[in-house]
């Protein structure tokens, strides 16, 4: 295997330790308003990602990182020709990451409400754009023979791209309702689990849906066997919530998110980015990627940086794994 072949592996596991960690406090800014009754239960809501929100978003610094470094031509070819999308998501996080930090700033009963419809709204929309972002990326776009994207922004919005912002969205509420089912007690964590049990059978539908047109298109064997191990774990997740059992659900909704995100990565290679205008002019892990020297630098790099920084996650997990509940919040918020 090339080194090419294995950076575009390591980007692959990247975004998908992105969406398995920032989906569910996506999920969770979401359900801020779909599941929490009062400002008190938002608090709790809030809390339970708290600790770790930022930290999940390392793997997205990581993944375009990565992705400059690796495969310059693709990421000068995305960011050009996704440039309003990704700049709308952009400007979510950061809104994101102020909303959480300034909203118990105040006491003010607006200052907190505004802050609170931040959360949710910059919660909602990347986890719709990452799937049409993403759909649109395994479909094809519009590259020149320059590796030029020669479309515009209402191209992006095709029935298959926006069918895939709708599962990614319902996705990571049903895996952010498991996840606050899992960190909560109470009447909350009660809630949370019929919510996921509703919101877990509208993702698979959509999924489904999704999975399949892709296959039909775009899939060959790898990605068969990936989009059925999404799917059986999909099940699985509704079943474990539907019993009680948010370890496990939690853990088959991971599952879920990581087969899904192998599917695309597996229906793409060995292109990274497609033409649909013409299929060479697509970019490839051959054409796009840096240099052999600059690859192998990168490997050496990310074989002593990654280990340390699963390390710290890991460890943060570990140290606020205890459930909370309305009981932990004190009055004064």
């Amino acid at each position: 295997m090339e080194l090419h072949d294995v950076w575009f592996v390591l980007i692959a596991v990247l975004w998908t330790g992105y969406f398995f960690l920032e989906g569910f406090d996506f999920g969770v800014g979401v359900l801020t308003k779909l599941l929490a009754r009062d400002r008190k239960e938002r608090r709790v809501l809030i809390n339970t990602i708290g600790p770790v929100w930022d930290g999940n978003e390392v793997w997205l610094l990581s993944a375009g990182g990565a992705t400059f470094a690796a495969f310059p031509e693709w990421y000068a070819t995305l960011f050009s020709g996704f440039y309003l999308p990704l700049l709308i998501i952009l400007g979510c996080l950061i809104v994101r990451g102020v909303a959480f930090e300034y909203r118990a700033k105040r006491s003010g009963e607006k200052w907190q409400t505004n802050w609170e419809h931040a959360i949710f709204w910059t919660s909602l929309i990347p986890a719709l754009l990452w799937g049409v972002a993403f759909g649109n990326i395994v479909r094809g776009v519009k590259i020149d023979a320059d590796m030029e994207y020669v479309g515009n922004f209402w191209d992006l919005l095709n029935p298959y791209a926006l069918l895939g912002g709708l599962v990614t969205l319902s996705l990571f509420t049903f895996h952010g309702a498991v996840f606050a089912g899992l960190k909560t007690v109470g009447d909350i964590r009660e809630r949370a689990g019929r919510l996921a049990l509703k919101l877990g059978v509208v993702t698979a539908v959509l999924a489904l849906g999704f999975l399949i047109w892709t296959q039909l298109d775009h899939g060959n064997g790898w990605s068969l066997l990936a989009t059925v191990i999404a799917a059986v774990a999909l099940v699985g997740a509704i079943v474990m919530i539907a019993v009680g059992r948010e370890g496990w659900s939690f853990a088959l909704s991971g599952v879920t998110i990581t087969a899904a995100v192998a599917m695309l990565f597996l229906s793409l290679f060995p292109n990274v980015m497609p033409s649909s205008l013409n299929d060479a002019w697509s970019l490839t892990v051959t054409n796009a990627s840096s240099t052999p020297y600059t690859l192998k630098i990168m490997t050496w790099c990310a074989g002593i940086a990654t280990p340390l920084v699963l390390l710290y996650q890991g460890w943060t997990y570990w140290v606020f794994r205890k459930r909370i509940g309305t009981q932990h919040i004190a009055e004064a918020h």
